[in-house]
């Protein structure tokens, strides 16, 4: 079943080929380039849900060993930013306007990142997108809130 939503279509037709889902992770990463620096590999996107996983790898650990809290919000907001552009109705625009995140544990593992939305959120004003990071053993190591504003496209 084709989406009328790009990015969706675009998740479709990768599945179709070997190793769909990372040409797919790295064609979105480089919307922003600095998403390439985790490496992300979205596993799962449908309207109002996406799943993503950062491999914990010398270049996004810190002094200690555990994936970098900037790695870590570099995932949410890839993860919140794939869902955003799944899930929006084309008479919208988004655009991020804060972001606020607790670490609840150390990321000592691969981390798999979820974002969510609700299926009636996408209006205009303010939404606030639910992120988050989950290390192997299941326990969440970060939580994070995304308000993005949302506003109607300029007519044209």
């Amino acid at each position: 079943m084709a989406s009328s939503n790009y990015l969706l279509a675009l998740y479709e037709k990768c599945q179709k080929f070997p190793a769909g889902k990372r040409v797919f992770s790295a064609m979105f990463a480089r919307k922003a380039p600095y998403f390439r620096s985790i490496k992300p590999y979205i596993s799962e996107l449908q309207p109002n849900f996406c799943r993503l996983h950062i491999k914990k790898r010398k270049a996004v650990q810190n002094h200690i060993g555990t994936v970098h809290a900037i790695a870590l919000c570099n995932g949410l907001e890839m993860a919140m930013g794939a869902v955003a552009e799944a899930s929006i109705p084309k008479h919208l625009r988004w655009i991020p306007k804060g972001m606020q995140v607790n670490y609840t544990a150390k990321a000592n593992s691969d981390i798999r990142i979820e974002a969510h939305t609700a299926e009636d959120a996408w209006q205009a004003g303010d939404l606030d997108v639910d992120v988050i990071g989950y290390r192997a053993d299941g326990q969440a190591v970060i939580r994070g809130t995304i308000t993005i504003y949302i506003s109607e496209k300029p007519a044209r």
